[in-house]
């Protein structure tokens, strides 16, 4: 390593120590964080959250800041969100998607969507015109066809031959590690007037027997917006979050006098606690509050989540859970 990228990567390290450290101590004092404030889940929700960032600045609306921001990482052809997802066990690619007012706790949700390039936009469309919370499967498309929203016909047949050679070779060679088959973007937004909003969006478990439906769409599992409190999105195993209302129960948790990394923390370990010893859980989670302060927890080692305000944007480690004390 040159002498110019040591300093490059200590300069790096020392904003990013600084970043958690002041982080830490906003939250150690109850001070306010900065605003407005956008939290998402895995490097990926970067990119997402400086396009959110980049409506809020321009005036936008926190919702068109949700909905814009997680199009980028919807067309950004990532292996586990938007059309460009793993496949189900019949090579057909199958969306999840929903969002949240904090303000009003509206909320529309998609599952089992297929062919359509922005699912979160048919999330959006459906808790704003109709009086409904979630459409699933042919009848979120056909609803998403009727407002507009782009189609893409995709090869089912090519789609589940390459699923077929995947679990084949994954069949040959058991001894080695599996990569993560799946992720989610969840976007928790904090404008600066204090209202909070959030999104989520993926294609789910690969695999995954048709019609499945994770947490990404339910709201409460995948995700939850209280203006009086905070927010929370999941991503992982869908159904360890799903079977215990995970994201609801971190804003309760807040709600109660914690702040968003130690709810994150005790949501886990009240999970663990019911779930045999050693159970692959694969649960993930970010929050924010009202305040301004963050936080995350989750399971897996490599779980990192992402940061923006006007004045940085980081992706961050998965912190741990920390020390209990309740």
């Amino acid at each position: 390593m040159t002498r110019r990228k040591f300093l490059n990567h200590a300069a790096l390290g020392a904003l990013t120590a600084s970043a958690l450290t002041a982080g830490r101590s906003a939250e150690a004092n109850g001070e306010k964080g900065e605003m407005p404030l956008i939290v998402s889940t895995w490097p990926f929700g970067k990119a997402a959250n400086e396009a959110a960032l980049k409506i809020l600045l321009q005036g936008g609306a926190l919702l068109d800041a949700v909905e814009q921001g997680i199009w980028v990482t919807e067309s950004a052809g990532d292996a586990s969100v938007g059309l460009s997802g793993s496949p189900n066990a019949a090579g057909v690619v199958q969306l999840d998607a929903c969002i949240m007012n904090g303000s009003d706790h509206k909320a529309g949700s998609v599952a089992g969507l297929e062919g359509i390039r922005h699912p979160i936009s048919a999330a959006r469309r459906v808790m704003e015109k109709t009086r409904h919370v979630l459409l699933v499967g042919e009848g979120a498309r056909m609803f998403a066809l009727e407002e507009g929203l782009e189609s893409v016909e995709l090869n089912s047949r090519e789609r589940y031959d390459q699923w077929q050679k995947q679990r084949a070779a994954q069949r040959a060679k058991p001894a080695e590690k599996k990569p993560a088959n799946h992720d989610t973007i969840a976007l928790l937004v904090l404008g600066a007037d204090g209202n909070l909003a959030g999104g989520c969006s993926t294609s789910g478990l690969g695999g995954k027997l048709p019609g499945r439906v994770g947490d990404s769409p339910i709201i409460g599992s995948g995700l939850y917006v209280d203006n009086e409190v905070g927010a929370a999105g999941a991503t992982g195993l869908g159904e360890n979050v799903m079977r215990y209302c995970a994201s609801f129960l971190i804003v309760e948790f807040m709600r109660q006098g914690m702040l968003p990394h130690e709810a994150c923390s005790q949501v886990i370990r009240r999970i663990m606690r019911s779930e045999p010893k050693g159970a692959k859980l694969s649960i993930n989670f970010v929050a924010l509050d009202k305040r301004g302060r963050y936080g995350a927890a989750g399971t897996d080692e490599g779980f990192q989540y992402s940061v923006t305000t006007p004045t940085s944007s980081l992706v961050l480690p998965n912190p741990g859970l920390g020390p209990s004390d309740r």
